[in-house]
């Protein structure tokens, strides 16, 4: 198999992984944090619990996905939003059955909304982490 189809392969695996991870903090967000913060300042801070997440998850898993540049790294990041992206908008508008309007507020930061920001950082994170990590 081609170099980039196997960091491409594990990538979206790591980025299965990441979307159970999400689901999961989801989960928590909404059953825990909702309560005591509010939904719309539960959100907020799901923004950067989440982040954490995903950081912790890239720190354990980035040596097996191997990313050998800049470019693989932010390639890498890319399959991770696309995947959480594609997540986000499948349970909030088919299993929550939000209006396309309450999705879209979550992307801007005028409604409260820091969702491109989680996305923004999880698609560097991969980078970031090579970084620190000593791997570029």
């Amino acid at each position: 198999m081609p170099a980039l189809a196997l960091l491409l392969l594990r990538a979206a695996a790591i980025g299965g992984l990441i979307a159970l991870g999400e689901v999961i903090h989801g989960a928590w967000r909404v059953r825990f944090l909702n309560r005591r913060l509010g939904d719309r300042r539960a959100r907020q801070v799901g923004v950067l619990t989440g982040s954490l997440l995903f950081f912790g998850i890239a720190w354990l898993t980035l040596p097996w996905v191997a990313p050998r540049s800049i470019g693989e790294c932010l390639g890498t990041g890319a399959v991770w939003v696309t995947l959480l992206l594609a997540l986000d908008v499948y349970f909030g508008r088919w299993v929550f059955h939000f209006p396309w309007d309450r999705i879209l507020a979550e992307f801007n930061p005028r409604r409260g909304g820091l969702l491109g920001f989680g996305l923004l950082a999880l698609g560097l994170t991969p980078w970031i982490v090579a970084k620190l990590q000593g791997r570029l």
